[in-house]
């Protein structure tokens, strides 16, 4: 079975979270491109969606749903996103579609986190996928520095702004094995404005696609 047929599986098992009168958000990236088609198809009459991304934002009016502002809509019932990489514990690295702030932010703002993805993402450890850290421009060489003396290889993410205008730097070698750890030693470096390490907010719910169908592992 091909990766694409996996990640659409994972994202049509994560529909059966979805209720009618729901505002829900939604993430970014491939897979989730197959939960917002899904929507659609199974012609789900959800409230509005908040977005963590423009892209996701346009998909999402293409079909015809309200992509409303978190500042308005209060905390969301139900989260829906993929993943670069997920441990057994549900901690992961995000950030490969450069989204990471926003995914954080909505992650945090929502009830329940279903994380969606084929099951190459399920690693033993943490950190083969590099991890994605988005900086304020003018601390990208200090905040560099810092990651280094972390055991990690920073490295620009040529040509790429975020949606907030920012760089982000993807680092390299590192083996994570205490993911709590890191993601607070970073965010705590100046300059640093996110860390796609989403240890302290973990999914609660991540829905495997495999040769077999799916496969739920709850937190």
């Amino acid at each position: 079975m091909s990766t694409d047929r996996r990640k659409q599986l994972a994202a049509e098992a994560a529909l059966d979270y979805i209720h009618d009168g729901m505002i829900i958000g939604v993430g970014t990236g491939s897979t989730v491109n197959y939960f917002i088609d899904g929507l659609a198809a199974r012609k789900l009459r959800i409230k509005g969606a908040v977005s963590s991304s423009e892209a996701s934002s346009a998909r999402l009016k293409k079909h015809g749903f309200e992509v409303m502002d978190l500042n308005t809509t209060g905390d969301l019932s139900v989260y829906v996103d993929g993943a670069d990489e997920s441990d057994e514990h549900l901690r992961l690295i995000k950030g490969g579609g450069g989204a990471l702030t926003r995914e954080k932010i909505v992650a945090a703002a929502s009830d329940l986190f279903v994380c969606i993805a084929d099951d190459t993402k399920l690693v033993p450890v943490l950190g083969k996928f590099p991890l994605p850290v988005e900086v304020i421009p003018m601390a990208r060489s200090y905040v560099a520095r810092q990651l280094v003396k972390l055991g990690g290889q920073p490295v620009l993410r040529a040509g790429f702004t975020t949606d907030n205008g920012n760089p982000i730097l993807d680092v390299h070698h590192l083996t994570i094995t205490d993911p709590v750890q890191l993601e607070t030693d970073i965010n705590q470096i100046t300059g640093v404005v996110c860390v796609g390490l989403f240890a302290r907010r973990a999914a609660d719910v991540l829905i495997i696609g495999n040769d077999s169908g799916t496969k739920t592992i709850k937190r």
